[in-house]
């Protein structure tokens, strides 16, 4: 019974999970990025998207100690950003190799009452063929962020030509639930149709 239990509790939990596609470059520099996508499916009257964090590189680690230490990120001082279907289209556009760079070179922008964020994405060919993808996130003037003083952010990750090729398929796929949601079966009543049918079939030649 508790073992029953158990499994039906799990099962809950991993249906509260969102599972997301993430990417760690750390460097010896402590200058590297990691990346994380988490799918958000359309429901009711809203659209879905993808939501996009970055986060800088907070720790070098020591994976060659007797007890490996892995670099760490900082997820507290993250840049998330909401990737909608335009956005997202465009993104494969880039990474199908069908335009070099976001608005060429100009980036997505992103505007609230506080921030403003630019998103690029660009195709470098030399020395290594790479996918370089940048968020920069500025206060807004006059802004009560910007009154505080709060300083402009910036992360940056680049993707090797496998890691854009996993990603735009994963991209790729996952438009069907970001424009139509998940699909479920919805029950329809023809009941009336059928009325209307009988009533018609019964009623008198003009």
């Amino acid at each position: 019974m508790n073992e029953q239990t158990n499994q039906c509790e799990d099962a809950k939990a991993a249906g509260r999970y969102r599972p997301s596609l993430a990417f760690y470059h750390p460097n010896a520099k402590g200058t590297g990025c990691a990346l994380k996508l988490s799918l958000h499916p359309a429901h009711d009257d809203r659209d879905g998207c993808i939501m996009m964090t970055l986060a800088n590189q907070l720790t070098l680690g020591d994976r060659r100690a007797a007890n490996p230490v892995f670099p760490t990120f900082d997820w507290e001082g993250r840049l998330t950003v909401k990737l909608d279907f335009s956005d997202l289209t465009q993104i494969v556009q880039v990474f199908r190799g069908e335009r070099e760079s976001l608005a060429d070179g100009k980036g997505l922008y992103h505007t609230t009452s506080k921030f403003s964020t630019r998103i690029a994405l660009r195709h470098v060919v030399e020395p290594t063929p790479c996918y370089p993808f940048e968020v920069y996130r500025s206060a807004r003037s006059g802004s009560a962020a910007g009154d505080a003083g709060v300083a402009d952010t910036s992360a940056r990750i680049v993707l090797s030509e496998s890691e854009a090729l996993g990603l735009c398929l994963a991209i790729e796929n996952s438009f069907g639930v970001v424009c139509f949601g998940i699909p479920m079966l919805v029950e329809h009543d023809t009941s009336a149709y059928r009325r209307e049918q009988r009533e018609f079939r019964r009623a008198p030649a003009a």
